[in-house]
C-alpha cells in the first residue's frame, strides 16, 4: 500500500470516528429545543465530513477528488462552528467538548492542507486529469478565431 493510500485510509477511519463521536454526543443531549437545533446541525455537518471524504477517495479523477475535498473542508469548518456554539453558549461543558473540538480542528487543518496541495498540483498540470484511476486523457482541440479572440474549442 502506498503512502497516499495509507493516508487516505487513515483519514477515512479518522473522519468516521469523528462522526461517530458526534453521533454519541448528540444522542446524550437533553431533549430541549436549543440542543435539538444545534445538535441537528452538528450531526449533519460531522457525518457529511466522513461521507464526503469517503466519496472523495473513491473519485475517478484528481479534479473529482478536489471537488469533493472542497465540500469536506467546508463541512469540517461548519462542524467546528457548531461545536464552538455548543461550548460558548454553555449548553455543553468544556470537558465534554475538549476532545471533539481538538479533533475537529486537527481534521480541518489536515484536510485544508490536502486541499491546497491538490489545488497546486492541478494548477501545475497543464492537462487536467480526467478518467478512471487518474488516467490523463487528452481532448483534441483546435484554435479558432471568434471576434478577434483566439478561443480553444473541442473537436467533434
Amino acid at each position: 500500500m502506498t503512502d497516499k493510500n495509507t493516508f487516505a485510509e487513515q483519514m477515512r477511519k479518522r473522519t468516521k470516528q469523528f462522526a461517530l463521536s458526534v453521533v454519541r454526543l448528540v444522542g446524550e443531549m437533553p431533549r430541549r429545543t436549543e440542543y435539538f437545533v444545534l445538535g441537528k446541525q452538528l450531526l449533519r455537518s460531522a457525518t457529511s465530513v466522513a461521507a464526503n471524504y469517503r466519496a472523495a477517495t473513491r473519485g475517478r479523477s484528481t479534479t473529482e477528488f478536489y471537488s469533493k475535498l472542497c465540500i469536506v473542508v467546508e463541512e469540517a469548518d461548519e462542524s467546528l462552528f457548531w461545536l464552538e456554539m455548543l461550548q460558548e453558549s454553555g449548553l455543553c461543558s468544556d470537558d465534554d467538548l475538549k476532545y471533539i473540538i481538538k479533533e475537529a480542528e486537527e481534521i480541518l487543518a489536515i484536510l485544508a492542507k490536502s486541499k491546497k496541495t491538490t489545488s497546486s498540483r492541478l494548477l501545475q498540470d497543464p492537462l487536467v486529469s480526467y478518467g478512471s484511476n487518474n488516467e490523463n486523457i487528452e481532448f483534441p482541440h483546435r484554435e479558432i478565431e471568434f471576434k478577434n479572440s483566439p478561443i480553444r474549442q473541442f473537436a467533434n
